[in-house]
């Protein structure tokens, strides 16, 4: 019990340092472009590139966890049963809470994408209820993945499958709240007039790392919750 609550208390303080220094980096970003006007074409086609290029180093992050779930699910061994899931450990059903979520993230990336268009379309009225409504996608998500780990039949202790389970999840998950960071320091740019039709890549970075929580999420509801289970 000792060493849980202090892997807990670690992964708080992780995850506020993480936060904080991210917000540091909004902060500084907001400043230079909307303020003092340092982001020139050559600045910006530096932030697309960095923005992608971070995007790339996150798919590792989560190839390494498909690579160790399909690792022990394709070759179980003898110590779990010689069979996937293991012996005697219950699965969530992906037709509930998992689905349902699954439908909420593509909903978000369906708003998401609105919400750029009528940017680029000037429609900015439009555009706040359009990334408003994404941010409420994505706390749902949130609190119903909350709520699916509080009642989950097994944890992380529970072996192979316990352990990749937790983290490919968790780590999205944890994803998902920068992401919703992320488009919430937008919407208050966004209700600042701080975006116009031609100038708004703070925006299409928010977009483009949720697009890319969408996907793997998708990957993860079909391998891990429905082919997994």
């Amino acid at each position: 019990m000792h060493s849980y609550a202090m892997g807990w208390n670690i992964f708080r303080l992780g995850f506020l340092l993480v936060l904080a220094s991210v917000f540091g980096w909004w902060r500084d970003v907001v400043r230079e472009g909307t303020y003092e006007g340092q982001h020139t074409t050559k600045v910006e086609i530096g932030l697309r590139w960095g923005m992608l290029l971070f995007i790339v180093s996150e798919i590792m992050f989560f190839f390494a966890f498909f690579w160790a779930f399909f690792h022990s699910a394709l070759v179980p061994v003898y110590n779990i049963g010689g069979v996937w899931p293991p012996m005697f450990l219950e699965t969530l059903n992906p037709w509930g809470v998992p689905l349902l979520n699954t439908v909420l993230l593509l909903s978000s990336g369906a708003t998401i994408t609105w919400a750029h268009y009528t940017i680029i379309l000037g429609q900015r009225h439009e555009a706040i209820k359009a990334l408003a409504s994404t941010i409420g996608l994505a706390v749902i998500f949130t609190l119903l993945q909350a709520v699916e780990y509080n009642t989950a039949p097994f944890n992380i202790s529970d072996g192979i499958y316990g352990s990749v389970f937790y983290m490919a999840t968790g780590f999205h998950g944890f994803h998902v709240i920068i992401g919703t960071s992320f488009l919430i320091v937008c919407l208050v740019r966004l209700i600042n007039f701080e975006f116009s039709t031609r100038h708004h890549f703070g925006f299409e970075a928010a977009a483009w790392y949720w697009h890319f929580v969408d996907v793997v999420w998708l990957f993860l509801f079909i391998s891990i919750y429905w082919w997994g289970s």
